[in-house]
């Protein structure tokens, strides 16, 4: 079966390259022209990835990501003509998995789309790893089996992205990792702003399982090195 993948774009013409791309890379595209389509049609249970543009009537591509992330959970790659970094950031920390910036070759947004078709179809195939002993780390339980992480015995809600995060250093207690060998193991490709990616990333997680973010217990950064899970007695 083709992944499906929906593209949503004000400008019908970047809509239907976009799709002539992805259909020639085997996919299969359900194209939408404002963030009000997207959230309609992002209910399909064949969506398994969201690009969509920033800029767009009735409700704008940030917008429509935040509230798309407390309806599903698959991958988000946003599009934007603005290359700026505090955009990008922006982008991630709505809850978007990537950031492209326009113009953008195809071969960098066909690479981009099949690393995160390949961890989402992996996080998802809970039957393609062995079932592992739970990792036990202070208030934090890892199931690595089944990819859940659970704090104070309460299941986390995690995106793709931060679930591969989380499975990287909840694997590895204790070891720095740099953001350059995080994105490199999570994103699996080459390296596109990875310290502010990854940064943004680490950051949503620790809203997520830290009594105060702020003031981290668990995943630390090692300033000039990268970030480690605290080892908890």
């Amino acid at each position: 079966m083709h992944e499906t993948i929906l593209v949503v774009d004000d400008d019908r013409e970047i809509v239907g390259a976009i799709a002539i791309l992805l259909e020639k890379e085997g996919y299969r595209v359900i194209r939408a022209y404002n963030g009000m389509e997207a959230l309609d049609r992002v209910m399909d249970p064949a969506v398994q990835l969201l690009l969509i543009d920033v800029m767009m009537p009735r409700l704008d591509g940030l917008s429509a990501v935040m509230r798309i992330r407390d309806r599903r959970n698959l991958p988000i790659i946003v599009l934007s003509a603005r290359s700026e970094e505090a955009d990008k950031i922006l982008g991630l920390s709505v809850g978007a998995d990537d950031y492209v910036t326009k113009p953008f070759s195809p071969q960098e947004l066909a690479a981009r789309v099949r690393s995160q078709l390949r961890r989402y179809t992996r996080l998802g195939d809970v039957h393609g790893e062995a079932r592992q002993d739970e990792i036990v780390n202070g208030r934090l339980v890892y199931r690595p089996g089944d990819l859940v992480l659970a704090a104070d015995g309460e299941p986390v809600r995690l995106t793709a992205t931060e679930t591969r995060i989380v499975d990287l250093l909840m694997r590895n207690l204790g070891r720095i990792f740099p953001a350059e060998e995080i994105y490199r193991r999570v994103w699996e490709g080459e390296c596109y702003a990875p310290e502010n990616t990854v940064m943004v990333h680490i950051r949503r997680i620790r809203e997520k399982i830290e009594l105060n973010p702020r003031q981290p217990e668990y995943l630390k950064v090692v300033w000039g090195i990268g970030y480690k899970m605290e080892k908890k007695t």
